[in-house]
């Protein structure tokens, strides 16, 4: 597998694009889902909700934490965890002018 030429792309699609290759895999979609919708730092619960190891859902943690799509507070001897929310309001508009982007031509194949 060849190394990505990421200098010859803009700092927008290289920051989606880490961003999107850390969502993409259902665990972790599953995680944001969790996170987001209780709407509060998650700290031990993952493991019960999601049925995987700890281990497991530490990866994925670290892998959302890296690409700057959540972030983490040190509790005790836990980690909690939230949205972040200024690479989550990237990640809206950024996804929402790519999709927009599209008008759906009827001249096309």
């Amino acid at each position: 597998m060849g190394t990505t030429k990421t200098e010859i792309f803009t700092d927008e699609q290289n920051k989606l694009a880490l961003m999107l290759k850390a969502m993409a895999h259902p665990a972790r979609i599953a995680i944001l889902q969790h996170i987001i919708n209780a709407n509060a730092c998650i700290c031990g619960d993952l493991v019960e909700e999601l049925g995987l190891a700890q281990a497991t859902i530490s990866q994925h943690l670290k892998e959302l934490k890296n690409a700057g799509l959540i972030q983490g507070t040190i509790e005790g001897v836990s980690v909690c965890y939230c949205i972040e929310p200024t690479a989550w309001s990237m990640l809206n508009k950024e996804l929402g002018n790519f999709f927009g982007a599209y008008k759906n031509p009827k001249t096309c194949c």
